[in-house]
C-alpha cells in the first residue's frame, strides 16, 4: 500500500515521523495546509491567525509566538477572552479565570488587577488613536518590569515586532466589562480600529492563508466581512486559502471561514482535533517544509 503508514524507529527525526504518516485524509489536509503556508510566505504573502482563548488557554502562546517571531504568521485577530489570558499570562504566568470554581460564589471575573490595568490600556490607547491589540501590547511593553513572562504574549510581542495584532469584543462578553473602570466607548473604538486595520490586511490576502483556531462564531463573522470589504474596494481575492481548526466542525467556521471565501477560488481545509496537539503538529510541519535559513 503505497500511502500507508511506516512504523516507527526509534530515534528517527520529527520530518522522518511526519513522512511516516499515511497519506491520506487528516493527514493530506495537514500536509497541503503546511505546504499553502509555506508558498504563501515564500511568495511573501500574508497569513493571519484568526482564534479563540482556548489555545492561550492550553498553553500554546510560546507555540504562537515562536511562530510570528519566525515571520510564518503576520498578523493575528483574538477576540476579547484572548486579551484577558494572554495579559494575565504575560504578568503572572497563569490565568485567574476559573469558572466553575467561583461561579456560584459571585467571585468569578472579579480580578482587580485584570479589569483595571487592562481597561486603563485600552483607554489610553483610544486617546492615543490606537486599536485595542496594540494599547494593550504596548501597555505591557512600557511596563514590562512588572510582567516578567511578557515574551509569551501575543500582544506584547506583536507590539514588539510591528505584527498587528487586532482585537474584536462583543461588550459583555468578557470579565473585563464588569469593572467599574470600562468604557464602552474606548472599547467600540478600539474595536472599530482593529476591524479597519484587520481589513486593511486581508485586502492584501491575495495569494496569502487565513487560519481560524478554536472560535466558534465571533471571528468567522469578522473574517467574512473583512472578505467582503476587500472585495467591495476591488480586491478580488480569489487566490486565497482558509482553514479552521477546532474540536467541532461548527457552522460558522465551516461556512464562513472554509466554504464562502473560496466558494469562486482557493482552497478551504478544515482539521478536527485537539488544538495542544494540532497547532505543535502543524507549526512543526511548516518549519520542517520551509527548511533552514529562516528566521529563529
Amino acid at each position: 500500500m503505497s500511502d500507508g503508514a511506516v512504523p516507527w524507529k526509534q530515534g528517527q527525526s520529527f520530518s522522518a515521523f511526519l513522512s511516516s504518516l499515511p497519506d491520506v485524509l487528516a493527514v493530506k489536509t495537514l500536509r497541503g495546509l503546511a505546504r499553502e503556508i509555506v508558498r504563501a510566505r515564500t511568495r511573501n504573502r500574508p497569513v493571519i491567525l484568526g482564534m479563540g482563548a482556548h489555545p492561550t488557554k492550553v498553553g500554546l502562546n510560546p507555540i504562537l509566538v515562536d511562530m510570528m517571531r519566525r515571520e510564518i504568521v503576520t498578523a493575528v485577530a483574538i477576540n476579547g477572552a484572548v486579551v484577558i489570558h494572554d495579559f494575565e499570562l504575560a504578568l503572572t504566568g497563569h490565568t485567574s479565570e476559573e469558572v466553575e470554581a467561583e461561579i456560584d460564589s459571585g467571585r468569578f471575573g472579579m480580578a482587580e488587577e485584570t479589569g483595571r490595568m487592562i481597561n486603563e490600556a485600552v483607554l489610553t490607547g483610544m486617546q492615543e488613536g490606537c486599536g485595542i491589540g496594540e494599547a494593550v501590547g504596548q501597555s505591557i511593553l512600557r511596563q514590562r518590569k512588572r510582567f516578567p513572562h511578557w515574551k509569551t504574549s501575543l500582544l506584547a510581542v506583536g507590539a514588539q515586532l510591528g505584527v498587528p495584532v487586532t482585537v474584536h469584543v462583543a461588550i459583555g462578553t468578557d470579565i473585563v466589562h464588569m469593572h467599574p473602570s470600562a468604557d464602552g466607548a474606548a472599547w467600540g473604538k478600539g474595536s472599530l480600529l482593529d476591524f479597519r486595520r484587520l481589513t486593511a490586511v486581508v485586502s492584501n490576502m491575495e495569494g496569502g492563508v487565513y487560519l481560524n483556531v478554536g472560535s466558534a462564531v465571533l471571528l468567522p463573522e469578522v473574517f467574512l466581512k473583512t472578505v467582503t470589504l476587500s472585495r467591495n474596494l476591488g480586491k478580488a481575492l480569489k487566490n486565497i486559502t482558509t482553514a479552521n481548526l477546532d474540536f467541532f466542525p461548527h457552522y460558522r467556521p465551516m461556512t464562513n471561514v472554509v466554504k464562502r471565501p473560496t466558494q469562486k477560488g482557493g482552497r478551504g481545509y478544515a482539521l478536527i482535533g485537539h488544538h495542544e496537539i494540532l497547532i505543535p503538529l502543524l507549526a512543526a510541519a511548516v518549519i520542517e517544509e520551509w527548511g533552514p535559513g529562516r528566521k529563529t
